[in-house]
Order: C-alpha cells, then sequence, then structure tokens
C-alpha cells in the first residue's frame, strides 16, 4: 500500500505553527530555535481530511495555549470551572483557542485538564494523547527510502524536497522534522505533525524557499541570506515529539540531502 502524508492546517486556529519546535536532540543543533524565516519551509498540499480532525485540532491549540495555560495555572487563579479556565485564556490569546480549550476541558473535567496541562510539560503531542484526543501506537516504526533535494544545484530560488518511508507495523502520532544547516551557521528547521498511519509506502514533499525573507527583522533575530555554498538538510521521523523523553516518543528513523547554491 501506498499513500500521501496528510498534513492540513485548522482554519479554527488561524493556521498558526503547528508544533513549537523541538527537533531530536541528536542533531547538531547550535541552540535552541524556532524557523528563523516563516515562510522557508512549507509542506506542499496533497490532502485534506473529511470533517474534524480532532487529533490535529487538540495538537494545534496545544502548540499555541500550553504555555498560557500553565501559567494561568501557576499563579493559582482558577478556582471555577473549564468556562473560567478558557476564558482568562481566550482573554491572553483569542476567542477562537478560547472555545477549543473548552471543547478539551469539557472532555475530561477541570481538575483532570489541568493535572494534564501540568504533566505534559509543554510537549503538545503527548498532551494529546492524555486527553485520547490523538492516538497512540507504540509498536510502530517508519523508515527513509528516499530523501532528496531538488535542484541538487542552482541560484537562490525554491528546492523541492521529496521523501519515501516505508513502515510495517504503522505509525504512532508524531512529527516530522527538518534541520536546514547553512553556510553562516544560522540554525533553521521546523517541525510538521504526523498523525498516525497504517503500515504501507508513504510520500511527501516539502518546498523550502531558500532566499532572503524581504519581512525578516535583524533587531528580532538573525536573518538568514542563503550564501553560496553547500546546505544540508536532516529529516527526522519521530513517535510523539521528536527529542521527547515522554511515554509515546522515539525517533523512528533519519536521513539527510544536499544541495548547493551557486549564486
Amino acid at each position: 500500500m501506498k499513500g500521501l502524508i496528510t498534513f492540513s492546517i485548522c482554519a479554527l486556529l488561524l493556521a498558526q505553527p503547528l508544533i513549537g519546535l523541538r527537533l531530536p536532540s541528536n542533531f547538531n543543533f547550535q541552540t535552541e530555535y524556532k524557523i528563523v524565516s516563516k515562510s522557508a519551509i512549507k509542506l506542499v498540499a496533497q490532502a485534506e481530511k473529511v470533517g474534524l480532525d480532532k487529533c490535529k485540532l487538540c495538537v494545534d491549540f496545544a502548540g499555541q495555549a500550553l504555555n498560557q495555560l500553565l501559567n494561568i495555572i501557576l499563579q493559582g487563579g482558577v478556582v471555577g470551572g473549564c468556562s473560567e479556565l478558557c476564558g482568562i485564556l481566550a482573554s491572553k490569546t483569542s476567542p477562537a483557542i478560547g472555545t477549543v480549550c473548552n471543547l478539551l476541558c469539557d472532555i475530561v473535567g477541570v481538575e483532570e485538564f489541568i493535572k494534564i496541562v501540568q504533566k505534559a510539560d509543554l510537549d503538545p503531542i503527548y498532551y494529546c494523547e492524555l486527553l485520547t484526543a490523538c492516538p497512540v501506537n507504540d509498536a510502530g516504526d517508519a523508515k527513509f527510502t528516499k530523501f532528496t533535494a531538488t535542484p541538487a544545484s542552482g541560484p537562490q530560488g525554491t528546492f523541492a524536497l521529496d521523501f519515501e518511508y516505508e513502515s510495517k507495523n504503522g505509525t504512532g502520532t508524531g512529527e516530522i522534522a527538518l534541520e536546514v544547516v547553512t553556510v553562516d551557521g544560522i540554525p533553521l528547521g521546523d517541525a510538521f505533525l504526523h498523525e498516525l498511519q497504517p503500515a504501507g509506502t508513504y510520500t511527501g514533499e516539502f518546498q523550502l524557499k531558500a532566499e532572503p525573507d524581504p519581512d525578516c527583522d535583524p533587531t528580532q533575530g538573525p536573518c538568514e541570506q542563503w550564501l553560496p555554498g553547500d546546505y544540508t538538510v536532516k529529516i527526522a521521523i519521530c513517535n510523539g515529539e521528536c527529542g521527547s523523553k515522554h511515554p509515546h516518543s522515539q525517533i523512528y528513523d533519519e536521513s539527510s540531502a544536499t544541495f548547493t547554491i551557486t549564486q
């Protein structure tokens, strides 16, 4: 069986980043970071799920709200139920996030919801597994059979990153993470939710926009200039969040590809 990896953005959460970046610890990162250019790495849209994707909705929410929720809880200001907790969250974020908070909190009740927020320790996938919004498969596996960058050499512009992997036992809920080793040493990467899949062979494609971002503000952090030279792209597919020490987490496989910017 061969299929396409499905990634989608939840409109309710206004297309915010899927997951706070925490890539595999055995990658040679120089520092913890978030993606330097918001538009540098994009997943090529391939398919949309019909109806509500509860796992995706939950992970999108957790990536944006867990830190705020934890701060609200630690401040000790929550004495009521889900409505009060999620109302405070909505006032600090947005009404849409507050609505999703209420939906998820009502599943388990406010006391258990608070315990799960604290136990998850800012890990969105583990949080959603504790809420049973995302399924678990600890017997899963995945092995990359292809990872290429196209073109292999060329001027600044868009490079296609194509991957294929095989799974004998299916995969758990996890993520696919990317890191670009740049010529000037500026860290660049991102991570994307990878939902549970049955056994089979799967393909997907990312597009890397290898050209300076005109909207990058150097006062907020370094701006990648995509200088001429050789670049390495590392990819990892994981059960759970890549690099997480929580249950239901492991790195299935890693691979890398190279390309050269000529000018």
